[in-house]
């Protein structure tokens, strides 16, 4: 072999090594994985995997999205991973995930989540974690029912047999419209409500706008009454300045909590919140992760986690969430205001962590027609409160089959984007 051979051989061959590792020039790229194990006989595997997007509303920024895990014993499990204004986006991603979980044991949850989290390698965003999320509950609704189950007997629950203490939202702007919504909670045992503050907030705020807010929280107590647990949903559109402000006038009204004074990832700020008020501090709806929620918990800077589980990473992650929660003295009241496969699958969490305090649903003391679309893919009145309580399911899994010809009725019709709003001036106002 002469010299030119010997090289070009070698280097050949180093080349090969170097494609046989996957590695690239900085060397940071992994082995391949081996496949993941192909069914056996007597062997439960997913086999595949249906991803449903649901226009329900015409104008919603939040058609649903549902997820269908099925297996080689015909067993199958549901998921939601709905997010609003980017539906078709999600999908996708599903569609990218599943070899993470088609071919897998079902069974293996924890397994499946952090492969799917941690090998995106780039640390999850909304959606990859409402992908994720959808998925996560399908495979527990999967787990229930292979080990004959409710998951929230899984999880060690239920704390309250009774069910999961939830609240409606109110959107009446008048005493009397406020005292017709407290006589129809009295009807139905309903004792906590949430709503808002009108119109969007500058940095540094008039006198008259943040007047009208307080105008807003007082009517609110004095129309629902003293025995009333009242949360007020700032939406992050008050600065810190102007939040500390609105949070200390308020502190006599005794409010269960204020959600998302500021965005929850400037962390910084929302500690300052909390120090400067006695008001309970409710945040966590737009965090991905139960990684997320370790800043907030650490600088005392949060009362009441609101993780979703459509967004956070499913029941594996909001579980997670309630744990740490529970370990930093911190209550859990996670957002809902998706699908009814999220909502079910929450009750399931709340049902099972001892520092849970209250549910949402974003619907009104009055059912729509969106919750007679929920009946009718369900079986059931989903999501409705009796006395008070969201009813536990006794069927394994998440408790629910879903009509597949019933959802067919409202095919997908496209993403449509979030609200975009705009101060006076022009300028970008968030909402």
């Amino acid at each position: 072999m002469n010299r030119r051979h010997f090289f070009g051989g070698a280097l050949l061959a180093s080349a090969s090594a170097a494609i046989g590792r996957g590695a690239d020039s900085c060397g940071c790229a992994p082995a391949p994985a081996a496949a993941l194990p192909q069914a056996s006989p007597g062997k439960l595997r997913i086999t595949g995997f249906k991803t449903f997007g649901v226009t329900w509303e015409d104008d919603s920024d939040r058609p649903y999205v549902f997820v269908k895990l099925e297996t080689n014993e015909g067993v199958v499990g549901w998921g939601e991973a709905t997010l609003e204004g980017k539906a078709g986006a999600v999908m996708q991603t599903i569609d990218d995930l599943q070899q993470f979980f088609v071919g897998a044991d079902p069974l293996r949850v924890e397994h499946i989540w952090q492969d799917m989290y941690i090998h995106a390698f780039y640390r999850a965003g909304p959606i990859l974690g409402s992908a994720i999320a959808g998925i996560d509950q399908a495979l527990w609704d999967l787990r229930g029912k292979i080990l004959g189950q409710p998951v929230y007997r899984l999880l060690g629950g239920p704390v309250e047999p009774k069910g999961v203490r939830g609240y409606y939202h109110t959107q009446a702007n008048t005493r009397e419209q406020l005292e017709q919504v407290r006589e129809q909670a009295d009807e139905l045992g309903v004792t906590a409500f949430k709503s808002g503050i009108p119109g969007y907030y500058e940095w540094i705020e008039t006198n008259e706008a943040i007047s009208a807010a307080v105008g807003r929280m007082q009517m609110l107590r004095e129309g629902l009454g003293d025995d009333i647990d009242i949360g007020v949903d700032f939406h992050a559109k008050t600065s810190p300045a102007v939040a500390s402000i609105l949070c200390k006038e308020v502190e006599p009204l005794k409010l269960m909590f204020i959600e998302e004074p500021c965005p929850p990832e400037n962390y910084r700020a929302m500690s300052k919140i909390a120090r400067r008020t006695t008001t309970p501090i409710a945040t966590g709806e737009r965090l991905v992760g139960h990684y997320s929620v370790q800043q907030l918990l650490e600088d005392g800077a949060v009362d009441i986690l609101q993780c979703d589980i459509n967004h956070v990473g499913g029941i594996t992650a909001l579980w997670k969430v309630a744990a740490m929660a529970e370990a930093s003295g911190c209550m859990l009241a996670p957002h809902a205001c998706e699908g009814p496969i999220g909502g079910m699958a929450t009750l399931h969490v709340d049902a099972s962590a001892p520092n849970f305090i209250v549910q949402e649903i974003c619907s009104g003391v009055e059912p729509t027609f969106k919750e007679k679309l929920w009946e009718e893919w369900l079986g059931f009145p989903a999501m409705r409160m009796v006395d008070g309580y969201f009813p536990l399911p006794d069927k394994p899994g998440l408790g629910f089959e879903m009509n597949e010809a019933a959802l067919a009725k409202k095919p997908f019709r496209g993403t449509k984007p979030m609200a975009r709003v705009f101060h006076e001036d022009g300028s970008v106002a968030a909402w």
